[in-house]
C-alpha cells in the first residue's frame, strides 16, 4: 500500500532509521565534547608519538580517532554484510541484530572513563550499522514497483534518515547543556530501540526476497568496453570524496568556534546545515532523477560540492559558514539518491545487498576517513583539510563525467525540448 505515494513499508524503514540516525548523531556532537570534558582519561596518551608514522598524540587526532573507529569498521564489514543478507535471502532478521548491537554500543558510553573503552564501543557500533544498513537499502529497492520510482522511493528514505541525522546535533548540544552526557547517550538508546520496534513490527520481507537470493556476488571494479571503472564502482569512489568532505568539519569544534567565536548550539546548527539541505531536496531530487535520469544530478552533485568545500577553510563568519554547509548540502542531495537509484537499477536480481553495498560502504568509509584526516591535516593550517577535501571533490567529478553514463531511457530534458 502506498501512502503519499510512497509504499508504507519504505515509510516505516524511513522512520525507523529516523529515530536510529537521531540518537547515533547525537554522538558526533557529544563524543567530542565528552573527551575534552576531563571525565575520559587521556593524559598518558596526549603528547606521546606513534613512532612509524612520526605524529604527536594531540586532542584532536584522538577525537577524530574515536570518530572514525565507527565509519571505518562500519565500511569494510558492509561489503560482508550485504553478500550474507543477498545468500540468505532475508533483510529483516540482519535489520534487527544490526540496531540491537547499536543500542548496547550507545549505552556502554555510560559506564566508561578509559579512552580505549570508548573506542571499543564505536567499534561495536560500527558493526552494529553495518549489519542493519546493507539489509535496509537493499529492502528500499527491491519494494521499489519499477526504475521510475526507484529514486522516489530512496529520496524519502534518505530524507527521513537525514532528518534524523541533521536534528540529533541540533538537540544533542541542547541536552549535554542543561542534562549532561548520561541523558544525551540514553537518547542514542531509546533512538535504537525505538527502532527495533518499528522493524520488528511492522516490516517483513517481500516473498520475492527469498526466493532470488543471489548466487553471483561479485563486485566489478572493471568498465564496459569503453570504460575503464564499472559505474558503481566509480560512484562509490566519488561517495568516499563525498563523505570525506562532509565529514572534515565534526572533529575541529573547538578551533571553528574558536575562529567564528561562537557557541557550541550554533556549531551544532552548522553541522546541521548539510542535512537540513537535504531534508528539503532529496525527495524532489530522487523523483525527478526518475524523470530527468540519474547523471545530471550527479554531476551538478560533484560540481556544486568543489567550492562548498573549500569555503569552509576560509570564510570568518558564522553566518558564511552556515550557507557554505548549506551549499555542501545541497551537492550531498544531488548525488545521495540518484547514485543509489543508478545501484538499484543496475543490480542483478538477488544482489541488491551486495551492489548497494559498494555506496553505502563507500560513504562510511569518507565519513570515518574524514574526521581522521581533519585531525592530522589541521596542523598545517586551519584551511588545509578543506582544500585536500576540494580537490578530492575535482577527482570526483572527473570520474564520474567521464564514466558513469545514464541507465534510464526515454528522460525528459531538463532544459526543455
Amino acid at each position: 500500500m502506498a501512502v503519499f505515494g510512497t509504499d508504507r513499508r519504505v515509510l516505516v524503514l524511513a522512520f525507523a532509521r529516523m529515530a536510529d540516525e537521531m540518537g547515533n548523531s547525537f554522538l558526533i556532537i557529544v563524543l567530542p565534547l565528552y573527551i575534552a570534558s576531563g571525565q575520559i582519561q587521556l593524559d598518558a596518551l596526549l603528547g606521546t608519538q606513534v613512532p612509524i608514522l612520526s605524529i604527536t598524540v594531540t586532542e584532536s587526532l584522538l577525537i577524530g580517532l574515536a570518530l572514525s573507529m565507527f565509519g571505518f569498521l562500519n565500511s569494510f564489514s558492509q561489503p560482508f554484510t550485504g553478500r550474507l543478507t543477498d545468500r540468505a535471502g532475508r533483510r529483516k532478521v540482519f535489520i534487527l541484530f544490526g540496531l540491537a548491537i547499536l543500542g548496547i554500543g550507545s549505552g556502554g558510553y555510560l559506564f566508561v572513563s578509559q579512552y580505549r573503552w570508548v573506542l571499543f564501543f564505536r567499534l561495536l557500533q560500527g558493526i552494529g550499522a553495518a549489519f542493519t544498513i546493507p539489509a535496509t537499502v537493499a529492502l528500499v529497492n527491491e519494494f521499489a514497483t519499477s526504475a521510475r520510482t526507484r529514486g522516489g522511493n530512496f529520496g524519502v528514505y534518505n530524507t527521513f534518515r537525514l532528518i534524523g541525522f541533521g536534528f540529533g546535533p541540533i538537540v544533542a548540544g541542547v541536552v549535554v547543556e542543561f542534562w549532561g552526557f548520561d541523558a544525551a547517550f540514553l537518547v542514542a538508546v531509546a533512538g535504537a530501540f525505538f527502532s527495533f520496534l518499528l522493524v520488528y513490527l511492522f516490516v517483513e520481507d517481500p516473498e520475492e526476497t527469498q526466493a532470488s537470493a543471489g548466487s553471483d556476488l561479485s563486485i566489478a571494479v572493471r568498465g564496459p568496453p569503453g570504460y575503464l571503472l564499472d559505474p558503481v564502482f566509480t560512484l562509490g569512489l566519488g561517495t568516499v570524496a563525498m563523505g570525506i568532505a562532509i565529514a572534515l568539519f565534526a572533529p575541529l569544534e573547538g578551533q571553528i568556534n574558536a575562529r567564528l567565536g561562537q557557541s557550541s548550539v550554533l556549531f551544532g546548527v552548522q553541522f546541521g546545515a548539510v542535512t537540513i539541505a537535504n531534508i528539503l531536496l532529496q525527495i524532489p531530487i530522487g523523483r525527478a532523477s526518475d524523470g530527468y535520469g540519474r547523471r545530471p544530478f550527479l554531476v551538478a552533485g560533484f560540481l556544486i560540492l568543489v567550492p562548498s568545500t573549500l569555503a569552509q577553510g576560509y570564510v570568518l563568519s558564522p553566518l558564511m559558514m552556515t550557507l557554505a554547509r548549506l551549499a555542501q548540502g545541497v551537492a550531498v542531495a544531488m548525488v545521495f539518491a540518484p547514485s543509489l537509484a543508478l545501484a538499484g537499477d543496475l543490480a542483478r536480481e538477488g544482489a541488491s545487498g551486495t551492489t548497494l553495498s559498494v555506496l553505502t560502504m563507500a560513504f562510511g568509509f569518507g565519513v570515518a576517513v574524514g574526521p581522521l584526516s581533519a585531525g592530522f591535516l589541521e596542523r598545517f593550517g586551519f584551511h588545509v583539510p578543506f582544500l585536500a577535501g576540494s580537490v578530492l571533490a575535482v577527482l570526483a567529478l572527473l570520474l564520474v563525467y567521464t564514466q558513469v553514463e545514464e541507465t534510464l531511457t526515454d528522460t525528459k530534458s531538463i532544459f526543455g525540448s
